[in-house]
């Protein structure tokens, strides 16, 4: 069954007779389309894909088993027409379509169309990787891993974070990656004490820790790992919490299986680390899936209630930061078997120091 096919499927429990999908994302899982501009309207016997003039050509190599079509200039008003007889309800992705693009639909569709919300159909089935997806997945791991040891080999103090950020990101692309899959993140000292920290001009001195936060995107697909590496020998606190981050994402990794839902796996790694007294230290969700993007689902976290199942990947990545002193995050790329789980990067989590 293809994949519009299993989307069809989906839209009779959503009660909705054709899905409407733009989000770029999306559009590439069904139609295999990479340009700017699209849509495809996906039904029981629907496979309508529209573009405009600049990729009317790209889309005859990359879109098959849809009706392609060029729009007007005025690229919504293609929606105009073109749809079956009778009354019929039209999903759209409500997560992704701001109010004024949905009264600029609701203008062009006949009345005999309604509009009912339909996000998180598409991602449903993009959150079950299928073996080929997998591979890319986890070819684009593999990059972050050579990626990694060539960091190592060129060493950190002296250098400034952003230093560090701009030559690793044009290594990245020297291995074939097409671009970073978010904003590499390179955080030392007290600043490793931000999750999100963007790297900026401090220098990376001797005896902290530094966590690179990195991942590509390579044919279509992402990768995300982070590491926490020491640049010399570590007060007694930050080495601790090494340790403890270790420990509880090693566990973690473990509970990764099918059955268990998301805040059952998050659990696993958040209650070792606040039974260490650091529980307030530890205030982002365990992990998330990766695919065509780098943030997508299935989530492991408080507020996850969905089981996992064989061919979601995952990010298991727990962290605990010290305000003031530093952070540590240690993150691998997972993807969930039949019997367990496989992981995906294999640059060693063993403290290392850099000089």
């Amino acid at each position: 069954m293809s994949r519009a096919d299993r989307v069809a499927k989906r839209l009779e429990e959503r009660g909705v007779d054709l899905l409407l999908v733009a989000h770029g994302p999306n559009l590439r899982y069904l139609t295999g389309f990479t340009g700017s501009n699209g849509m495809a309207v996906v039904g029981r016997d629907v496979r309508r894909f529209l573009t405009d003039f600049r990729y009317v050509e790209q889309a005859a190599e990359e879109v098959g088993d849809f009706d392609r079509e060029q729009g007007p200039q005025d690229f919504i008003t293609a929606l105009e027409g073109g749809w079956p007889e009778g009354e019929l309800t039209l999903g759209f992705e409500d997560d992704h379509l701001s109010v004024r693009a949905h009264q600029r639909l609701r203008s062009v569709l006949p009345d005999r169309i309604s509009l009912e919300g339909a996000g998180g159909v598409v991602e449903a089935e993009r959150a079950v990787k299928e073996p080929g997806e997998v591979e890319r997945i986890a070819a684009a791991a593999a990059l972050c891993d050579e990626v990694y040891d060539w960091v190592r080999e060129q060493g950190l103090v002296g250098r400034t974070e952003r230093e560090v950020k701009v030559a690793l990101e044009h290594q990245m692309r020297l291995c074939g990656a097409l671009d970073p899959s978010f904003p590499s993140i390179v955080a030392s000292g007290p600043r490793g004490a931000l999750p999100h920290a963007s790297a900026g001009d401090a220098v990376i001195e001797r005896g902290t820790l530094v966590t690179l936060d990195l991942g590509v995107r390579l044919d279509g697909y992402c990768s995300d790992c982070t590491r926490t590496w020491a640049t010399g020998e570590l007060p007694d606190d930050l080495a601790d919490i090494y340790a403890l981050t270790l420990q509880a994402q090693l566990a973690a990794l473990d509970a990764v299986r099918p059955g268990p839902r998301g805040d059952e796996v998050d659990a696993v790694a958040r209650d070792m680390i606040a039974e260490a007294g650091h529980g307030e230290h530890f205030g982002h969700g365990l992990g998330h899936g990766v695919g065509i993007e780098v943030h997508e689902g299935p989530r492991l976290a408080r507020t996850a209630k969905q089981p996992l199942v064989a061919g979601n990947v995952v990010t298991v990545e727990p962290g605990v930061y010290l305000p003031g002193r530093g952070g540590v995050r240690i993150e691998d790329l997972v993807v969930v078997t039949d019997d367990g789980r496989d992981v995906l990067t294999h640059t060693t989590k063993d403290l290392v120091v850099v000089d």
